[in-house]
């Protein structure tokens, strides 16, 4: 009964100060020691809001007036922001979201005495993003197509023209789209009924070749020939572009991609280079979005080793497409590069022997089994799991065969702070963590966090 009066009591309608942010972006705030998450806000804001959701230890709560802005509050570049759920930090000066995004590490890392260093930027804050993925639909009168992201909590497209985080020739693509698609009778999907041909549009975008590998996600189980016609007519009629694939995904899931991927023509991958190595990125190959960032940290974790450890023998786990084996192989003795995905896996070994690289061995297998059976010991372990973090099997498995350090690279400061406190538990030492900006205007902070083992 306490905790339903307590609520009740609380104003539907309160005047706060903005504390700092969570790390998912929210505005926190206090009303007699109950906290307050406040979208769209900024710390050292004055703000009215307006309580829309209360909970047994926290609300949620909308801005009604700005009573007085922070000083680091600015006007957004893009003028779709206060809309579009792509960028919810994009009214916070840079500078200001650099030093938020290391206090989010530091209040989630609760580790005595570990080193967490200032946030290095993002070589570039805006055209950043080179992998572009726009949800396709259509208005219900006019059939006119659209395509954008999504409102923020939501599943209604904001019909974007110009994005200025990705590059601004993949707003002449999607613009292409919109208007070819209805000339070849293919319709965009409407989630409700599960009814349309075009679900969305993937873009590959290359710094290194300028070249854009386009995907279109079909609700359908085989390629109809208009399909066919229309990614033609896109490869036929637009420049700088390697490829157009068509993805088969007839399922009703918040799953972008299907099972299938075909070339309809071209090629099938673009080319990105990272250090010296030049890599292939195709439909379903995971890659970092941001080019420059993911340079600066492959840099950073080369130069680091290099300095710390002469000619190590590393394992590279959850590798993907073996990037980060492949650009440490200048600097090791070997490399052991593990991934589960076969289609990565093969195109790894494309890689690898395009780049002419000798002492770098991928191994075809989801991480844990691959832990159990190695009995080799290694130098120095790089891991870079997805969100989920690593579990404590994977951990304990890494420590039986790792001799110097583990280095962890992570998109996921709660997981990451989840399992160092469990790797200092069995004893090791962090020796610091690195935040990089890999997501300018969002809440999303990659860290490279280095252990040190007993």
């Amino acid at each position: 009964m306490h905790e339903i009066t307590y609520k009740k009591n609380i104003p539907t309608e309160l005047i706060v100060t903005i504390e700092k942010l969570s790390n998912l972006g929210y505005g926190i705030a206090r009303f007699n020691g109950y906290v307050i998450f406040v979208k769209d806000a900024c710390p050292d804001d004055v703000v009215k809001i307006k309580l829309i959701k209360k909970n047994k230890n926290y609300a949620n709560a909308i801005i009604t007036e700005i009573i007085s802005p922070s000083k680091h509050r600015i006007k957004p570049f893009c003028a779709m922001q206060k809309v579009c759920g792509a960028c919810q930090l994009q009214f916070i000066e840079y500078d200001f979201q650099l030093k938020i995004k290391r206090e989010i590490v530091s209040d989630l890392i609760k580790i005595p005495d570990v080193e967490i260093r200032d946030t290095i930027p993002s070589t570039k804050t805006e055209g950043y993003r080179h992998k572009i993925q726009y949800p396709i639909s259509e208005t219900k009168n006019s059939k006119r197509i659209l395509a954008g992201y999504y409102k923020t909590d939501s599943h209604e497209i904001v019909n974007i023209k110009h994005c200025p985080i990705q590059p601004e020739y993949c707003d002449k693509i999607i613009e292409f789209i919109r208007e070819n698609a209805p000339l070849f009778d293919i319709s965009g999907y409407t989630e409700s009924s599960h009814k349309g041909d075009l679900k969305h549009v993937v873009i590959r975008t290359s710094e290194y070749s300028k070249q854009n590998l386009v995907v279109l996600v079909v609700n359908s189980d085989k390629i109809s020939d208009k399909l066919k016609q229309f990614a033609q007519k896109i490869y036929n009629n637009l420049e700088n572009i390697s490829g157009v694939c068509i993805n088969l995904n007839p399922k009703k899931t918040n799953l972008i991609l299907g099972n299938k991927t075909v070339l309809a023509i071209g090629n099938d991958f673009v080319e990105e280079k990272l250090t010296n190595k030049v890599f292939k990125i195709g439909a379903e190959t995971f890659f970092q979005i941001n080019p420059y960032s993911a340079n600066n940290i492959f840099n950073f974790i080369k130069e680091y080793i290099s300095k710390n450890c002469e000619l190590p023998s590393i394992l590279d786990a959850y590798a993907g497409i073996a990037t980060f084996g492949i650009c440490m192989s200048d600097i090791a003795a070997y490399v052991v590069s593990v991934e589960e995905v076969k289609a990565s896996t093969d195109m790894a070994k494309e890689i690898i022997k395009e780049n002419n690289i000798k002492n770098v061995e991928v191994i075809n297998s989801d991480a844990d089994s691959y832990f159990n059976s190695e009995k080799r010991k290694f130098d120095i372990t790089i891991f870079d799991p997805p969100r989920k973090g690593c579990s404590e099997i994977t951990l304990e498995n890494a420590l039986k065969l790792t001799t110097k350090k583990i280095i962890y690279v992570s998109c996921n400061p709660a997981t990451l702070a989840r399992d160092l406190k469990y790797l200092t538990s069995k004893g090791c030492k962090i020796e610091f963590i690195q935040p990089f900006d890999m997501f300018p205007h969002t809440y999303h902070i990659e860290n490279v966090a280095v252990i040190n083992l007993k």
